[in-house]
């Protein structure tokens, strides 16, 4: 049967990581430890469950701590995790019917080419007010050939295949969030732009989206220059401008320069007008005390148009709005039916 590596990066996971290894145990035929500097005893439960634990100096850097991971493996195949989530019983059976599928397939005949990557579906990253995700349940690539085959294919005119061949498993890993990572996450983003780092399309929609949901003030400030030469280069594409756009509108909502404000707004309508927007409109003529104003722009974020960063920008975040927009022009009954609505879609503890 195939050998499986665990690969994880951690740092001060005491309250987290036996979870997850208990969830793991009988699965995995190594567990390689990366440590970037805990003070509690993460080490030592580590230590405990048999892993070999490795020192990595913590340098803003996840993509070299989980390389370095990665050297240090020595299976088959690298399964990554986080210390924060768990496999479920369910997942734990399809995991070991993978391994033996894995092994049945490991030499390639015809077309059946070997697995390099499997993607299972991370799910619970909704859950509480601390997520800074959009979807509850999505696939992430978790195992990973260790060493890679090149392989020719086609009858004639032959090549080598470059792409990796990935498959989607029905394997779920709850990710349990207690606590929100931003303020580290901007933090990293911010030391990628002040060096003059690339920002990938995918990183900047990270960035984006984090920054959106979670930033504070000092966030916002240090933002502008970055995403104003985004809306201003040729180089960018629309989505990439409507994005900036969003957060340009946002932060200059939150300096409180109302042009600036407008400027962006009417620059992202422009372009299709997203939910977040329209949420920053009406939340103006809300402080201009003209509800009736403000709730045309709510209904907008939550009926005609979608977000492009924040999910909940058309779902309880409009919907709550309009609740007291119609409670403030004294309309009860048009008010507790949007208030029914964001509980519904988000569930009375979110709102």
């Amino acid at each position: 049967m195939v050998t499986v590596s665990l690969c994880m990066i951690v740092k001060n996971e005491e309250k987290n990581l036996q979870s997850c290894l208990d969830s793991l145990k009988g699965l995995m035929d190594e567990i390689i430890i990366v440590d970037t500097g805990s003070t509690d005893s993460t080490v030592n439960i580590a230590l405990a469950n048999g892993a070999k634990v490795y020192d990595f100096k913590w340098i803003d850097d996840f993509a070299a701590a989980r390389n370095f991971a990665f050297s240090k493996a020595g299976c088959d195949f690298i399964y990554t995790a986080d210390a924060d989530e768990t496999m479920t019983e369910e997942g734990r059976q399809m995991f070991m019917g993978l391994k033996s599928l894995l092994t049945a397939s490991d030499i390639p005949e015809g077309d059946d080419l070997p697995v390099d990557i499997v993607q299972m579906y991370y799910v619970g990253q909704l859950q509480g007010k601390r997520s800074v995700y959009n979807y509850d349940r999505e696939l992430r690539p978790k195992l990973f050939r260790r060493v890679r085959g090149f392989y020719w294919i086609n009858p004639i005119h032959e090549q080598i295949r470059v792409e990796p061949i990935v498959v989607d498993s029905d394997i779920e890993i709850i990710h349990h969030m207690d606590e929100s990572h931003a303020a580290r996450d901007l933090a990293i983003f911010e030391k990628m732009v002040e060096e003059g780092r690339q920002i990938t399309p995918a990183l900047l929609d990270f960035y984006a989206r984090e920054l959106y949901m979670a930033g504070n003030r000092e966030n916002f400030e240090k933002a502008g220059d970055f995403f104003r030469n985004i809306t201003e280069s040729e180089e960018s594409s629309v989505d990439d401008i409507r994005k900036a756009s969003v957060i340009l509108c946002k932060r200059a909502s939150i300096m409180g320069d109302l042009q600036e404000m407008m400027k962006y707004a009417l620059k992202e309508v422009a372009a299709g007008a997203s939910s977040e927007t329209c949420c920053e409109l009406g939340d103006y003529y809300m402080k201009e005390g003209d509800p009736s104003e403000a709730s045309l722009w709510y209904y907008n974020a939550a009926y005609e148009q979608v977000p492009v960063l924040d999910i909940r920008s058309g779902k309880g975040r409009p919907l709550m709005a309009l609740y007291k927009c119609y409670s403030m022009m004294g309309d009860e009954k048009q008010a507790q039916m949007f208030k029914q609505k964001a509980i519904e879609e988000c569930g009375e503890e979110d709102i």
